[in-house]
């Protein structure tokens, strides 16, 4: 299918059933947390609903559609321009019968779906707090690195009223903010299940967590073994390879 493209737009292959998206060169792209998400979250139960709280380009929702069976996919993006070029990603795949783009704040989806509507969330959500780290001019950006329309527990809260009791709640973030996740997922009853914190190579520390938590859950915290993105050369490990060129 043939999609008009705008100026400084440019469409990528995903490298995974000839899927594809579309993104700005000059806007926020997607990056391999994206990526490593959607295999975290993969054992989503089939035929469930999903939403993800700022889709950003639709990755999430595109690479899900592949490796989760006969799923409804919701991407919540604030950004018109940007929820725009989703949408056509979507078509671009001949996804509308699966996937689902919504422009909105994800703070105000109380007033579009009834709680317990979700059996799944998934979210990569900004990962700085407004007004620190490095400052990005473009507005886009910007709002995609900083808690500037939606803060982390807005996220959380969010996720807990659209989940059905027992849903699950899958998020990548940075690991400096592990205590106020777990705190924060703790305190509106979406209980941490399990933990896998990412790693450049052996010689670095970790920097990227991601986090599978149950709503309503008893307490019980399963820490897998960590994953390294790059081998001493350089080069990918054998298993993020395995996580981007097959389900």
């Amino acid at each position: 299918m043939e999609i008009e493209l705008k100026e400084n737009e440019r469409i990528d292959d995903l490298e995974l059933e000839n899927l594809k998206i579309i993104q700005n060169k000059n806007g926020f792209c997607f990056g391999i947390d994206s990526v490593l998400l959607s295999d975290f979250a993969k054992k989503i139960k089939k035929e469930s609903k999903i939403i993800d709280l700022g889709t950003g380009t639709g990755i999430l929702p595109i690479l899900l559609s592949a490796k989760t069976q006969n799923t409804k996919i919701v991407g919540v993006e604030i950004q018109q321009e940007v929820a725009q070029m989703a949408n056509r990603s979507v078509i671009l795949n001949s996804l509308q019968d699966r996937i689902q783009i919504i422009c909105e704040n994800i703070k105000n989806l109380k007033q579009i779906y009834e709680p317990n509507s979700f059996d799944a969330v998934v979210t990569n959500p900004p990962y700085k707090k407004e007004g620190t780290g490095k400052i990005n001019e473009q507005e886009n950006k910007l709002i995609s690195r900083h808690e500037i329309t939606a803060k982390l527990e807005d996220f959380i809260i969010t996720a807990k009223y659209l989940l059905k009791d027992q849903g699950s709640f899958y998020m990548v973030h940075r690991t400096e903010r592990l205590v106020d996740i777990f705190s924060l997922l703790r305190k509106h009853k979406l209980e941490p299940k399990t933990l896998k914190v990412v790693q450049p190579n052996k010689e670095k520390a970790p920097n990227l967590v991601l986090i599978k938590a149950i709503k309503n859950a008893k307490p019980f915290l399963n820490i897998e073994k960590p994953l390294y993105i790059y081998k001493e050369d350089g080069n990918y490990t054998e298993e993020v390879l395995k996580i981007y060129y097959k389900n």
